[in-house]
């Protein structure tokens, strides 16, 4: 007669998983797993959908493999256009803030403190004065990543502030610009920087100094209107999107397809309007060869 309650097997103790590290001490373990890999290591590249490891795409100067010339900040630009990375940042000036008490749903100040905070500068421009392949020069920025570049009353100023520092110096100006165009949040204020800049344009003109424009993507409206047009010469960096108004707004008011490329950098080369696509690792010598010849004649500007 079969028992009513037999004893059951006995059970065997689980086997704690992990594989073979699990074997190891803690304190081996820890040294050995596997650590978060940072949001930032890798950057894709828009052309190919490619995905690039952050240090080499920063050792070839946000350049991607296909070519792409990657927008950058202003303290990148000016590292990668002095000879060893090394130049006098000059200030730019204080300027009043909101005068317009705008609002497009979120108040200007608003915007202005999230710009700041994002960007670790106070607008738009940057100004430095240092050697481009051995020819002492003003250099200004125009960093896309504030506000889109946009031309305030604080670039206007600023822009102004780098032509008298190279008066005072008796060097040539270099402008690299990137900008969407004028701010709207500062109204008919931000248009009058094309006249101011122009005349401090003229202002350098009148000292025999060269102004030189390098046209980075994307430069368009009043930017583009004003100082960006009035160089001695004119260089691009390759693709870079140079215009005024945008291609889908050209195509919307005449109702025709433009041609390929418009608006590009190599397009304008071929209709004169850039002297030289130059990309940006060949910056910084072909700067100082062009700066080096026009200052050698102390030739006066055209």
């Amino acid at each position: 007669m079969a028992e009513k309650n037999p004893p059951k097997p006995q059970e065997k103790p689980q086997e704690r998983r992990g594989g073979w590290l699990s074997r190891f001490a803690p304190g081996v373990r820890k040294i050995v797993s596997r650590r978060d890999t940072p949001d930032n290591l890798w950057v894709k590249d828009p052309d190919s959908g490619e995905m690039l490891y952050r240090p080499d795409l920063e050792a070839s100067l946000w350049v991607t493999p296909s070519g792409r010339h990657m927008r950058i900040d202003a303290p990148t630009r000016l590292r990668a256009t002095f000879d060893d990375g090394a130049w006098e940042t000059i200030d730019t000036p204080d300027v009043p803030e909101d005068p317009l008490k705008f609002s497009d749903g979120k108040p200007y100040k608003d915007r202005l403190a999230a710009a700041r905070k994002a960007s670790g500068r106070k607008d738009a421009m940057a100004i430095g004065f240092g050697e481009l392949d051995g020819t002492p020069a003003v250099v200004i920025v125009q960093d896309f990543t504030f506000m889109g570049g946009s031309l305030g009353m604080a670039a206007g100023e600023a822009f102004i502030a780098a032509a008298r520092a190279a008066i005072e110096r008796g060097v040539p100006l270099v402008c690299f610009t990137a900008a969407g165009g004028a701010r709207m949040q500062e109204g008919a204020l931000s248009r009058m920087q094309m006249a101011r800049t122009t005349q401090a344009i003229q202002e350098l003109k009148a000292a025999q100094l060269p102004f030189v424009v390098v046209l980075t993507d994307p430069t368009t409206g009043g930017v583009t209107a004003s100082y960006a047009m009035l160089g001695d010469v004119h260089l691009a960096e390759p693709g870079a999107l140079i215009g005024f108004a945008g291609p889908r707004v050209i195509e919307a008011t005449i109702r025709e397809k433009l041609p390929p490329g418009f608006q590009r950098a190599e397009y304008l080369q071929e209709k004169g309007m850039v002297d030289k696509v130059v990309p940006r690792a060949e910056l910084p010598e072909t700067l100082g060869r062009i700066l080096s010849m026009l200052m050698g004649g102390k030739r006066r500007a055209a």
